[in-house]
């Protein structure tokens, strides 16, 4: 596990005085606070006779001067974490503008101690904060124009560097550069400030605490603050675990950083020549031994640089979590809880010094990792290829795990030597660090199913499943211009054409039949299936394109459509889906898999789809809880329609094309795959009642190609890659599937899944069209059996199979055949009439064809015989020139 600071370190460093030193404190103040009257009205008025008049006013001036000074909250390093399987927290990154760990009085040698008070102070434990003998000798070196520097104790320099931080907290550049300067002042008026702060601080804390609180504030070099990260940074090692020889030499760094900083060979013998002074003093004020001074002094300078790296990079490298990282600091960049812009979040995260508890799960993440690096390159010749998984928690939207092909870099130069890093998360929309999104393709066809069953209809139900031209006008679209999506038509066709006719809507998602999901959707409101999509949080991963003025220009456009988006939307928003039939079951809008994983947690979920959050919890140095945005959950489906899918989608797992989302032990699985045209895109989106993942793989960019062109291309002359979302799927659920377990999906309702029965109604009679809407209005599909001899008007329909009347799934196709006119119906009343008397009706009827048999042999006397039959039977009908025989009574 990476070091990282202790819970009891990230505590206020200071703690009020006892009653008995605050006042001996204020005594000494008072006392302190003439002299100092006196001593810096000297410095500022040399030439002044320092009469009882003058220190009056001096005193005066002084004590009107602010003493309140609060020393704050230091800014320390922001720090992400992960939580492993058996509890360790293990540190991911780290981000700050001060390298700084804020440590406990015990948590530094008293080597430091020691050799700050020996050579900065050696009164420290003396004054009351302002050293008289060392402002006395100021006062004369300034008379003498010289700089009143000297005349700082430590708990001045304290001060100073409080003032310092307090300009650095600003977040207004130019506020702060004047803040800045102030404090840096080299002048008698800052000084006297100084003091009065310095007295004012020592009437509240004890000294340990102000020697302390200087230890953990100074700057040493870099952005390196701190006792402990600076040890830490030069030494590799914690502070109290310095020796004498290391421990002056941190200290002599704080007095001039740039000239002894040990990061720079060059300073090495400037630093030694200040550490051995800074010995000297130690020796000279008993703080070490002669033996101890000679064998430091002896000691040469080596120091072990040990760089706190920042940045996402850290985690790359570490667990394969770059991406996440990022995405993790985008979120918090999102958030308006950490302030109310961008640069105020950033700002603010980087110097609150926060513990940052992430969500992700290392053991889901490394099976992620090792899957999709043994299938998808980073870089392959032809493609730019690209894959993402992403798994979510269901009912907390918590992320479990995020990894793509491409590793994460984000630094130029090293990008430019590396082309297989990137900083584009392919798991994320465009704002948290993603691209423009992919096509989700077939993975978009439970959506359609959910307002499907929503609409009162069943996975029972029979639909045309089969390729073809349709009208725009049968998609009805309440949202768009005259209720419908068009006036013009198109053509469609299925990936699997082996399925075809009309089948069960359970059959069309199983088997991705595209025509089946047409069918659906000429029975609902396309509308209303985009609110569904939009309710499940389906939402496009960048901005819609809008026409250009440049397009107007050109003539291709009206001036009025400039800045419109160019296709229909719901809401007119620029993250809305394409309100186009295509899109009910190809899925054309370019769709981030984070959201299509949690999308598909919904209908894992009864229904409750939960906004993604990488967080589980914040704390600040102080171990309080900090306020972020956490995970909205809300109702999408009904349980109900929830569970409709996850009926018809675990079907897909167990008998249709997602057969390699099962799981390997037992765990109840729903899943789709999707395909985009050409096999640019390959998806695999599924979940078990506990945990939903996404996964991605296909065309991050398009290539040119040799003609000129940019296109994406197909993946599957690339080896096994159109299938590689098959391995990466299954390898992250597995996994999940050990350690979050899963129940069985709720059963569906009836209504869902019955087999609806429908009465055909009666089409005898009617136009073909009148014919066809009777039918459709029903729920059937038409099927034109072409012409059949019939008695009815010539073109009207004759009969129907099914019969009006008969009883059967909805959704079937009944065929209608339409009459050609050229037929009659064969009278009634024909039996028992003599031969001769039927043969006269039947010519009336317009049967010119008639025949005579005997019943039992014999010869027919029509003139008296009796028919006894007739063929084809009374009531049916035939053709007029067909042959109508009448079976007759014969006598032997």
């Amino acid at each position: 596990m990476t070091r990282q600071t202790s819970m009891s370190a990230r505590v206020r460093t200071f703690r009020p005085r006892s009653a008995g030193g605050a006042l001996g404190g204020i005594l000494g103040a008072i006392a302190m606070s003439v002299i100092a009257g006196v001593l810096v009205t000297a410095a500022v008025t040399p030439v002044v006779a320092l009469s009882g008049h003058t220190a009056k006013t001096a005193v005066d001036i002084f004590e009107k001067l602010p003493s309140h000074l609060d020393p704050g909250q230091l800014a320390e390093p922001s720090t992400l974490y992960a939580t492993g399987a058996d509890t360790t927290v293990y540190e991911l990154a780290t981000f700050y503008d001060q390298n700084r760990e804020t440590v406990e009085w015990d948590s530094i040698s008293q080597f430091v101690k020691d050799a700050a008070v020996a050579e900065e102070d050696p009164r420290f434990y003396t004054h009351g904060g302002v050293d008289i003998l060392a402002t006395s000798r100021a006062v004369l070196q300034n008379a003498a124009g010289q700089s009143l520097s000297g005349a700082s104790t430590i708990t001045m320099q304290y001060v100073r560097n409080v003032l310092i931080q307090e300009a650095y907290s600003i977040l207004d550049k130019d506020e702060r550069d004047k803040a800045y300067e102030d404090a840096m002042r080299q002048d008698a008026d800052r000084k006297l400030k100084e003091m009065r702060y310095a007295i004012s601080i020592e009437k509240q804390y004890s000294k340990d605490d102000i020697l302390l609180g200087y230890l953990n504030i100074a700057l040493f070099g870099r952005q390196i603050y701190g006792i402990e990260s600076a040890a830490q940074y030069y030494y590799g090692k914690s502070a109290k675990d310095v020796s004498l020889a290391e421990a002056a030499s941190l200290v002599a760094i704080v007095n001039n950083p740039s000239l002894y900083q040990l990061d720079v060979p060059d300073n090495l013998d400037a630093n030694k020549e200040r550490r051995d002074k800074i010995l000297g003093s130690m020796l000279r004020h008993g703080k070490i031994t002669q033996a101890q001074y000679d064998e430091a002094v002896a000691t040469p300078i080596e120091p072990k640089i040990t760089p706190r790296v920042q940045g996402c990079y850290v985690a790359e490298q570490n667990f394969g979590l770059g991406h996440f990282c990022d995405y993790v600091l985008r979120y918090i960049k999102q958030d308006p809880s950490f302030g109310d812009t961008p640069e105020e979040r950033q700002f603010r995260f980087n110097r609150g010094g926060f513990q940052i508890y992430t969500t992700i799960d290392l053991d889901m993440q490394a099976a992620g990792l090792e899957a999709m690096r043994n299938t998808v390159p980073a870089l392959m010749d032809g493609i730019k290829v690209g894959g993402a998984s992403v798994s979510t928690q269901v009912g907390t939207g918590r992320v479990l795990a995020m990894v793509q092909n491409r590793p994460f870099n984000d630094a130029d130069d090293f990008l430019k030597s590396n082309p297989e890093y990137t900083t584009v998360n392919y798991n994320t929309d465009e704002e948290y660090g993603g691209s423009s999104g992919f096509q989700v393709g077939s993975t978009f066809k439970p959506v359609t199913l959910a307002e499907w069953i929503r609409t009162g209809h069943s996975v029972q139900d029979r639909v045309n499943v089969n390729s073809r031209s349709v009208q725009e006008s049968s998609f009805q679209a309440s949202c768009l211009p005259d209720g419908v999506y068009g006036y013009g038509s198109f053509k469609f066709t299925n990936d699997n054409e082996g399925t075809r006719g009309n089948q069960s809507v359970l059959t069309a998602i199983a088997r991705s039949v595209n025509g089946g999901l047409v069918s659906m959707q000429q029975r609902m409101d396309l509308c209303d299936t985009f609110a569904t999509a939009q309710k499940l949080g389906i939402h496009r991963a960048s901005d819609q394109p809008r026409f250009t003025q440049e397009e107007a220009d050109a003539g291709y456009i009206n001036q009025e459509q400039v800045g419109q988006i160019r296709v229909p939307t719901l809401n007119g928003d620029d993250r809305d889906l394409s309100v186009v039939p295509s899109n009910v079951y190809g899925g054309i809008d370019e769709i981030a898999p984070i959201t299509m994983a949690t999308a598909y947690g919904a209908f894992a979920g009864d229904g409750t789809v939960c906004t993604p959050v990488p967080i589980d919890q914040i704390l600040d140095s102080n171990n309080e809880q900090v306020k972020f945005t956490k995970s909205k959950c809300t109702e999408a489906l009904s349980p109900e329609v929830a569970a409709g899918v996850a009926y018809a989608l675990e079907y897909t797992v167990n008998n249709g094309l997602a057969s390699h989302a099962r799981s390997a032990t037992g765990i109840p699985h729903l899943a789709k795959t999707g395909t985009t045209d050409d096999v640019v895109d390959n998806w695999t989106v599924g979940s078990s009642t506990t945990v939903s993942t996404a996964t991605w793989v296909g065309n991050a960019d398009p290539i040119q190609l040799p003609d000129g062109t940019w296109a994406r291309v197909s993946t599957m002359p690339f080896g096994n890659l159109m299938y590689a979302d098959q391995t990466i799927w299954p390898a992250m659920m597995n996994v999940a599937d050990q350690k979050y377990g899963g129940s069985a999906f709720p059963e569906p309702s009836q209504a869902s899944i019955r087999q609806t029965m429908v009465t055909v109604p009666d089409v005898k009679g009617k136009s073909f069209d009148e014919a066809s809407k009777m039918l459709n209005d029903v729920g059937f599909s038409v099927v034109d059996g072409g012409e059949v001899d019939s008695s009815v008007a010539q073109g009207l329909a004759a009969s129907s199979d099914p019969a009006g009347g008969s009883s059967v799934p909805l959704g079937s196709a009944v065929t209608v055949y339409r009459s050609n006119g050229q037929a009659a119906e064969v009278p009634g009343g024909l039996v028992g009439e003599t031969g001769n008397d039927a043969k006269s009706t039947l010519n009336r009827a317009g049967f010119s064809s008639v025949a005579f048999a005997c019943e039992a042999g014999g010869k027919a006397n029509p003139r008296k015989d009796e028919v006894v039959s007739v063929s084809p039977e009374s009531g049916s009908e035939a053709r007029v020139s067909s042959r109508i025989t009448l079976t007759l009574s014969c006598d032997d």
